[in-house]
């Protein structure tokens, strides 16, 4: 079960000191559970509005790489995909209120979950500094307003042709500064010939992090 890899980050540890926000992000852990059919990754054919009540989120190891990596560089403005219900958003927007300011945008489907990520962000009080676009993310990530510093790419699987991993790196890769980073949770195939090919200007690498988590980082 999901709810069983999630562990919460300890009251004393992890590098976000705010203890509002470690409470979301604890209850969300403990919340945490997977759909009996195995989930879209087993039934990519599945509507993702079918799962509007399941959470499928990052990991809490991962969320504190990003927010490591977002303080060490300074990140101002920063995406992702998919929102859910705002696990990663979290992280994302803690880094860049203690940083000093900035914005996170998202992209979600689901409306149900939209709602549950501003409800989440409000709870920590990191609403001001986040933006959850509903919609396809093909569509909503077009314009980023200026140049970004982070993209984490958490698709969702599809059934046949292109991953939405896939379309949506080739969308945000342009938009991404030199030196920005990109992290990918499901390691889609199409997705890693394409931040693994010297041409498209990364470097990548894979990290032990939930059975595999690649890192990229923009280099041309």
């Amino acid at each position: 079960m999901l709810a069983d890899a999630l562990t919460p980050p300890t009251e004393a540890g992890g590098p976000i000191q705010d203890l509002r926000v470690r409470s979301v992000i604890a209850g969300l852990c403990a919340s945490a559970r997977y759909p009996d059919d195995g989930g879209p990754r087993r039934r990519p054919d599945r509507d993702p509005a079918d799962y509007h009540d399941y959470g499928f989120s990052i990991f809490p190891e991962q969320g504190e790489l990003i927010y490591l990596l977002c303080r060490a560089m300074r990140a101002r403005r920063v995406v992702e995909f998919a929102t859910s219900v705002g696990m990663s958003t979290l992280y994302f927007a803690a880094a860049l209120r203690d940083n000093g300011g900035g914005l996170v945008i998202g992209s979600e489907l689901v409306p149900a979950k939209v709602d549950a990520a501003r409800r989440n962000l409000a709870r920590a009080g990191l609403d001001d500094y986040a933006e959850v676009r509903l919609g396809d993310a093909r569509l909503t990530l077009r314009d980023l307003g200026g140049p970004v510093d982070f993209a984490l790419i958490d698709g969702w699987p599809t059934a046949s042709g292109p991953s939405l991993a896939r379309e949506v790196i080739e969308i945000v890769a342009p938009q991404l500064k030199v030196g920005g980073y990109v992290m990918n949770d499901n390691a889609e195939p199409d997705f890693l010939d394409f931040i693994r090919d010297p041409t498209n200007g990364f470097l990548s690498i894979t990290l032990p992090l939930k059975g595999g988590t690649e890192l990229a980082v923009k280099v041309d």
